[in-house]
């Protein structure tokens, strides 16, 4: 009987140590939420007068996005799914409720290969407001690609060079019905990035990006964001500057300045006219207490010509609309 007590506590330990020497698995779960409120200063809010780029289009009290990150980090590989519900989501994602969903491999220590959906590596503001400093996006932003579906091979040259080879669909392409691909490729120095695509016409033919900024000061950072895209003499170019002043730990304030002209009528602008251009000014505070942030935003966009999206008080097409935003970023 003593022998079988023994035996049993023996098989009991060895299972114990057995399940504590076996690997953990190392599942994360993280997203965000947002809701905002928005009222136009210059033209009604029953006319729904929003720039074309916003991505925070609607009056009144309104939903941003929900998105839930679940990622498990394997010794050499691992997988990524974010799910996203809401209507700033919708307008970005193109169909399945997923920004991303991607395998990676590390085969290296320098090297990464990264397959499946995963956003776009061009521009310097994705679609999540938690990573962006002002809650509404640019006009590069919006009239950029939003995410790829491909292969991409990222490589760490050295401590300040990477280099991003990918071979895709065209860009926002969930399903390849018609068999045309996409190039791509980023070139990295010390947190500035030269980014290039190209798709022979399919979506957006060709467009070179650079997203940059430095630290000018311990409480001051300017962040940087230029493109041109043309597909066959259809596209766009501009800039953008992004200065930000942290005042204290949990405060901090930003301008987005940004000068944003279509090539043709690239409908971004909504005036209906070849080659308009569009300033747009947005000044933002952003206010942090543990997970969530508070912005207040102000914006002013001014174009060169009448536009459809910046209506003036009697509802008429306008060149220019201000807006005030107040935004809910909560992250977990």
């Amino acid at each position: 009987m003593k022998k079988l007590i023994t035996l049993s506590m023996l098989f009991m330990a060895t299972a114990i140590f057995a399940q504590e020497e076996a690997p953990t698995k190392k599942v994360s779960i993280s997203g965000t939420v947002d809701t905002y409120y928005k009222t136009n200063l210059s033209s009604p809010d029953n006319l729904s007068a929003t720039p074309g780029t916003s991505f925070a289009n609607e009056t009144g009290f309104a939903l941003g996005m929900a998105n839930i990150i679940a990622s498990y980090d394997g010794e050499k590989t691992g997988v990524v799914a974010d799910v996203v519900f809401g209507p700033r989501g919708d307008a970005a994602i193109g169909g399945y409720n997923l920004n991303q969903l991607y395998a990676y491999w590390n085969v290296s220590e320098s090297t990464t290969l990264t397959m499946g959906r995963f956003n776009t590596y061009l521009g310097y503001e994705v679609i999540s407001p938690a990573a962006n400093f002002n809650y509404s996006t640019s006009y590069l932003f919006s009239y950029g690609p939003f995410s790829h579906v491909g292969l991409k091979a990222d490589f760490a040259l050295s401590d300040d060079f990477s280099l991003m080879l990918a071979f895709m669909n065209a860009t926002d392409t969930n399903n390849n019905m018609t068999g045309d691909y996409a190039l791509g490729a980023q070139l990295g120095y010390s947190g500035q990035f030269l980014n290039f695509y190209y798709d022979s016409g399919v979506k957006l033919g060709f467009e070179i990006d650079y997203t940059g900024g430095f630290d000018l000061s311990d409480s001051f950072f300017l962040g940087i964001n230029a493109a041109y895209q043309d597909n066959d003499g259809l596209g766009f170019y501009g800039a953008a500057l992004y200065p930000q002043l942290a005042t204290s730990d949990s405060f901090t304030i930003g301008l987005r300045g940004e000068y944003f002209e279509e090539m043709g009528d690239y409908g971004a602008i909504g005036t209906g006219l070849e080659d308009t251009s569009v300033l747009a000014l947005t000044l933002t505070g952003s206010y942090s207490i543990e997970n969530l942030t508070i912005k207040p935003e102000l914006r002013l966009d001014s174009s060169s010509d009448d536009s459809s999206f910046l209506l003036d008080n009697k509802g008429l097409p306008s060149k220019s609309l201000s807006s005030f935003a107040l935004a809910a970023i909560y992250s977990f």
